[in-house]
């Protein structure tokens, strides 16, 4: 037997159809979103725009920078023939000190003891010495062997070089820039392709594929991801160490400038910004080139690949042509 339900009061009842109180009534799409105010990034900005523009002013105000001596000095041939000097022994150093980089990681990396303690040694070897005395080491060779002979090792000898005939200006310089690039590559190298997940290599070799196979096909793509951005920066660094090869005897753009600035005393300083403005031109052109690298090799591990500065100029461009259209529409409508 049941009795009767007790009544609920009506102020405790639960009612379906109550409204929360809002503080604006009309629906969230409608109303406006305030932005986050950030007073301190707009001071921060502002005194750096000042303090551009005030070191922009005093680059073209100042009468010691002596500009119009910048602009004859800038384009000499005694200029571009060191320049070229530049290039030349910055292309032969990065080639030949990353090819041996890459003999270096892989006698690192290899199960040989002893090619593992040469190749160790190497890398600590160079990367304890400073250039400049690796240059001037190999530009004092001759003293050390005033001959070199090729024949049987520790037996009679076939061919013999006099050291003079090879040890070039120019051979010393690329010479020295390559041992000394080797031993950094080397690292970069190494690092790369640790940097490959080891499932990968398991992955290859499930497959049945011939080792060279797997480290041009699977291992060496996926290592570039990590070893062109830092490899770049160490090439922009051989750019600049070029102009330690002036110590050797050999006239590239900064001993040039420098010979320049000995015979002129009143264009020191002209000359060493033309010196500077050739080594940013340089930089900025390897920088370009490390982007496009970068971005080729980052197709396969990115959904969509960034646009490039190119096309985001075109599509900035598409876009105010459509905003005129449509403000050029609305005025006609209106």
């Amino acid at each position: 037997m049941t009795g009767p339900v007790p009544a609920v009061p009506t102020a405790h009842r639960p009612s379906s159809d109550a409204v929360p109180p809002q503080s604006d009534p009309r629906p969230l799409s409608a109303q406006r979103v305030i932005p986050l105010r950030h007073p301190g990034r707009w001071l921060l900005t502002v005194v750096v725009v000042v303090l551009v523009a005030q070191f922009v002013h005093g680059l073209a105000t100042n009468p010691f920078y002596q500009w119009h001596r910048f602009a004859y000095w800038f384009a000499r041939p005694v200029i571009i023939r060191g320049l070229w000097i530049t290039l030349q022994v910055t292309a032969l150093s990065a080639v030949l000190g990353l090819a041996g980089g890459i003999l270096l990681a892989l006698g690192r990396l290899s199960r040989s003891p002893i090619l593992r303690a040469v190749c160790w040694t190497y890398v600590w070897l160079f990367r304890s010495v400073p250039l400049i005395v690796v240059l001037l080491i190999l530009y004092n060779f001759g003293a050390l062997y005033s001959n070199l002979s090729l024949g049987v090792p520790f037996g009679p000898a076939f061919v013999h070089v006099g050291e003079s005939a090879l040890a070039t200006d120019l051979v010393v310089a690329t010479v020295g820039l390559s041992l000394s690039e080797a031993a950094y590559a080397s690292e970069v190298v190494r690092a790369g392709l640790l940097s490959v997940d080891q499932g990968q290599h398991e992955a290859a070799a499930a497959l049945g594929l011939p080792k060279r196979y797997q480290f041009t096909r699977i291992v060496l793509p996926q290592a570039l991801r990590a070893i062109v951005p830092a490899y770049v920066n160490q090439l922009i660094g051989l750019i600049k160490g070029t102009s330690l090869v002036f110590y050797v005897s050999l006239l590239d753009l900064f001993g040039e400038v420098q010979s320049m600035g000995s015979t002129y005393p009143g264009d020191v300083v002209p000359l060493l910004l033309v010196a500077t403005t050739w080594y940013v031109i340089l930089t900025s052109v390897v920088s370009v080139a490390q982007y496009y690298v970068e971005r080729y090799y980052s197709r396969g591990a990115l959904r969509t690949v960034p646009p490039t500065p190119l096309q985001r100029l075109r599509s900035s461009i598409r876009n105010l042509r459509n905003l005129r259209n449509r403000i050029e529409i609305g005025a006609v409508t209106g």
